[in-house]
């Protein structure tokens, strides 16, 4: 049997991450985190209310994240997470919780994402992107991963991933 495979997919809010994570869940058939599902409520608080988190604010919430994954690594199975994890110290701490862990880096243009978040209804407000551009801290080459460019159409964008990765259509 091979080893579980953990993609972490990664980037901005308005990069797509839940559509990509949630269209590759399904192809894939592994189990899917959506790491805002994570967040504690003084956190979800916080950024409704136009502030940024610290570093301290997200602790407790990437250490549950690399939990989640290190169990379902235990029992065998490979998973699909969303995270924005944007500086290499938080994807360090969530590769952490399994061996195996892929980060699907989504890219795009500012303009592009602020379309999109507006767009839609999240707790995450347009007026933080900026501060999460800011922070964002892309790949370095000695990290296990690769990015793409995430205003590519989303079916175009999944199977560009399950090919990068090696894996079929629906494989366990």
């Amino acid at each position: 049997m091979d080893a579980p495979k953990h993609l972490m997919v990664i980037g901005v809010s308005g990069s797509g991450k839940t559509a990509v994570a949630l269209r590759l869940m399904e192809r894939l058939e592994w189990p899917h985190a959506e790491a805002d599902d994570f967040h504690p409520p003084a956190n979800r608080d916080k950024m409704a209310a136009g502030h940024p988190l610290t570093d301290e604010d997200r602790l407790s919430w990437l250490r549950a994240l690399a939990d989640w994954t290190g169990k379902w690594h235990q029992a065998g199975e490979s998973t699909v997470m969303t995270c924005s994890a944007l500086r290499r110290s938080y994807r360090d701490l969530l590769r952490g919780g399994a061996p195996g862990t892929v980060c699907v880096h989504l890219v795009g243009d500012k303009h592009e994402l602020l379309a999109r978040m507006r767009g839609r209804e999240h707790f995450f407000p347009p007026e933080l992107l900026e501060s999460q551009l800011d922070t964002l801290e892309p790949l370095e080459p000695d990290e296990t991963g690769f990015s793409v460019d995430a205003v590519r159409p989303l079916d175009t964008l999944v199977a560009d991933v399950l090919a990068r990765l090696g894996l079929s259509q629906t494989s366990s």
